[in-house]
């Protein structure tokens, strides 16, 4: 069983749901990022999500393609991501998920990069722009490596073609809240709350992650009440990230993630 599947069912039996908190690796800096990783462990987040940069990051908003350029900039190539992922494996065992773009894997070949993720310490992977009719390569090298897969739906993704989404996502299944890219949002949509109960229903055995625009306490309470099984926040941790001293940093981003690990219990 993977970590992912693991903390999902201890969760279970603790009547939680799950808090997922982004990052990118490399931004503002190394040690930023090691800095940020200890607060989201000692504020509970339950999995953390590691963003690896690219070019041209089509599924992320203003905040998250800053936070790419500036990691690129800062050199975080393959081989610095991967060291830094041993690093944060050696002090904690929380389910780490690598979220990227599909050129990443290809270039490196699917086998062969999902290998080396795993024996780093991946646990599941997020492929924003892999669709399901060109993933039979990619899921056969995650198969062989027990790597979880973890694919995107959206609001208006037709019930047929969620089914066949769903049933190639292992870990859980990544519900996009709103049309567009990440981003902090200034409000909940009805659309979305409707999605999410029909996404949920269609959807029996895997969990279901909502994220893009949450950011606040409120935020995280909403959703969990209307039935997700985790909740993803990723752009209001890389602005605590870009205004906080690095003396700060651990402590800031630890207050942060506590209070909203409350909203889920």
């Amino acid at each position: 069983m993977s970590r992912i599947k693991e903390k999902f069912n201890e969760l279970k039996k603790k009547k939680e749901k799950a808090l997922i908190s982004y990052i990118m690796v490399g931004y503002p800096s190394d040690t930023a990022t090691l800095s940020a990783i200890r607060g989201l462990v000692r504020g509970g987040a339950d999995i953390i999500e590691l963003g690896f940069p690219f070019s041209d990051p089509i599924a992320d908003g203003p905040v998250i393609q800053k936070a790419s350029t500036g990691s690129l900039k800062n050199g975080t190539k393959i081989e610095k991501f991967f060291t830094l992922v041993k690093k944060i494996r050696n002090e904690t065992n929380i389910p780490l998920v690598l979220m990227t773009y599909t050129n990443i894997l290809y270039n490196q070949g699917f086998q062969k990069f999902i290998s080396r993720a795993k024996n780093t310490g991946i646990d599941g992977l997020i492929l924003p722009d892999m669709a399901i009719e060109e993933a039979k390569d990619y899921l056969n090298a995650a198969k062989s490596q027990k790597m979880d897969t973890i694919f995107l739906v959206s609001p208006n993704t037709e019930k047929t073609r969620l089914n066949k989404i769903a049933k190639v996502s292992s870990g859980f299944l990544y519900m996009v809240a709103v049309f567009g890219t990440t981003g902090v949002q200034s409000k909940i949509h009805q659309y979305t709350i409707d999605a999410l109960k029909s996404t949920k229903r269609s959807v029996k055995k895997t969990p279901v992650g909502i994220g893009f625009g949450i950011s606040t306490e409120k935020d995280v309470k909403k959703y969990v009440s209307v039935g997700a099984d985790a909740v993803i926040v990723g752009s209001a941790n890389i602005k605590i990230m870009e205004s906080t001293p690095k003396s700060k940093l651990e402590e800031r981003i630890f207050s942060f993630t506590k209070k909203l690990k409350k909203q889920t219990k």
